[in-house]
């Protein structure tokens, strides 16, 4: 009898403890049928599943719930920096926060991450010291109701209990079935595999053209012009941004599928010329489908991209990033993409910081060494990390106000002076390296693009909300603007899955 009226005070807390969600999702009762069945057996399987290895119903209970409780207090720090709400693909992200706690925990709060971790620590003490064992054992009962709630899942997955499909819009789904049964369709969804952009597979980049140049492309973290946010900022903090696009053969405004962070999604994009709308589930994580295909079988062929591409093509491939290889699992992703080297931060050593990473002008002298080391052309492929957040944990410095805006902002917007600081070392970066390729002594085309938006909560507030849209240019040097001339295409706006085929589209062909 105790162990099933804690069973049916779990069903009845866990849709309670959804109202805490932000934003707050559709009522229960207005859910599809599936989302009730659902949400039932999977709290129901958690619960009993305590239950068995505690042995104590109610504090099983208690601690299912806190679970549940975590994900929806991490979903709701998720929206307020990300504005978007936790999705079954985030669970990576936990691990990650042990490995790179400075990249999430400022964003949960501090102070909320110790009082959850006191709270989880203290609820094992009370609960294993206040609620005994209970008498004659719930072993039996407890693996029935465990059973029960493997039965009702299933039944609730079934091929036509989950029709229509999911959105792949978190928010929508959410209303629809509810959280656990929106979390357990995305972790479902990932089985299917995914199909690359079949342009890939016949790709002849810079055919017929005797010299092909050396490509660099820079992925630059949380790169955009905020002048069209605040105005008042001083034009010389991209002066060099600007002038590369002045002399470029493309530039515009690049629609990218990531706001605020989940580089990934961008970057995926960028080098498989796959737009959202065809990656379903995997729009939000697409390395973790990836990153279980390594080792799968021997001499495996590389999933065709523009790396590949590349490759098969003749050029040698190189991907740098002053941050561990192991982050997003690229080292075990970026080998079945076609790259042949990885430089992460345990090969760049003591490299200069600006702020808490590698500071991007850092990257210049090893842009240039491998270049001159490469026999053949070469794509190297620069995924930077200096304006890397949170912002909010670096502090404006005497003078910076003044050497960043004409009009400073209103109060609060600190993160904004700090972003600045950074962008202005991006621009000055972009500048230097156009001016080193341009000396170069062969054809070399560069392209620069922004991953997504940075996290200034209170900026937004202040000055509205920009949309999923960052800058980009495409930049040639004499020697390709000799080949191939020197026409420029002016301002041309583009997603960012676009772009890559654009490096070898404009004037190779």
């Amino acid at each position: 009898m105790t162990l099933l009226l804690a069973l049916l005070a779990g069903q009845v807390l866990s849709m309670a403890s959804l109202g805490a969600l932000h934003p707050v999702g559709v009522a229960p009762w207005r859910w599809q049928a599936r989302g009730w069945a659902l949400h039932g057996g999977l709290f129901l399987a958690l619960q009993a599943l305590l239950t068995l290895v505690l042995g104590r119903p109610w504090f099983a209970l208690a601690l299912a719930l806190a679970l549940l409780m975590l994900v929806i207090q991490v979903s709701n720090a998720k929206y307020q920096a990300l504005r978007e709400i936790f999705v079954f693909q985030d669970f990576e992200y936990f691990t990650d926060a042990i490995r790179h706690p400075r990249l999430y925990i400022p964003f949960l709060g501090w102070w909320k991450f110790a009082l959850i971790a006191c709270c989880v620590l203290a609820a094992l003490a009370v609960g294993l010291w206040l609620e005994p064992a209970a008498r004659g054992g719930v072993s039996g009962p407890a693996l029935g109701a465990l059973v029960g709630a493997g039965l009702l899942i299933y039944t609730a997955s079934g091929k036509k209990a989950t029709q229509p499909p999911p959105s792949w819009q978190p928010e929508v789904d959410l209303a629809r079935v509810g959280l656990l049964a929106s979390l357990w369709d995305y972790a479902w969804a990932e089985r299917q595999p995914l199909a690359p952009a079949p342009h890939w597979c016949t790709a002849q980049p810079f055919a017929g053209q005797p010299n092909p140049p050396d490509l660099v492309v820079i992925q630059s973290e949380s790169f955009f012009d905020p002048r069209t946010l605040y105005p008042g900022i001083r034009p010389e903090v991209l002066a060099g941004f600007d002038a590369c696009c002045a002399q470029a053969r493309q530039s515009g405004r690049l629609d990218v599928p990531a706001w605020g962070a989940n580089t990934v999604r961008s970057e995926f994009a960028f080098l498989s010329g796959l737009p959202e709308a065809a990656l379903g589930v995997h729009r939000f994580n697409p390395y973790r489908w990836l990153a279980r295909q390594t080792g799968k079988a021997e001499g495996q062929s590389h999933f065709p991209n523009l790396v590949s591409a590349l490759k098969a093509a003749g050029y040698r491939t190189i991907c740098i990033h002053p941050y561990p290889a192991s982050f997003y699992q690229r080292d075990r992703v970026f080998p079945l993409l076609g790259f042949d080297r990885f430089i992460d931060l345990a090969e760049l050593g003591e490299a200069p910081r600006s702020g808490p990473y590698v500071g991007d002008l850092a990257l210049l002298p090893v842009i240039r060494q491998v270049l001159a080391e490469s026999p053949q052309p070469a794509l190297i492929f620069v995924i930077t990390m200096e304006n890397h957040g949170p912002l909010h944990l670096e502090q404006v410095a005497p003078g910076d106000e003044d050497a960043l805006y004409q009009t400073p902002p209103a109060p609060g917007c600190a993160d904004l002076t700090i972003y600045l600081r950074h962008l202005r070392n991006a621009s000055q970066f972009a500048g230097d390296l156009t001016a080193a390729l341009a000396t170069h002594p062969r054809p070399a085309r560069l392209a620069w693009y922004g991953d997504h938006v940075p996290i200034m909560p209170q900026v937004y507030q202040t000055y509205g909300l920009p949309p999923a849209r960052t800058d980009y240019f495409v930049w040639d040097n004499p020697l390709v603007q000799k080949a191939w001339g020197g026409k420029t295409e002016g301002r041309v706006d583009l997603a960012v899955e676009q772009l890559g085929k654009a490096l070898w589209a404009l004037g190779g062909e």
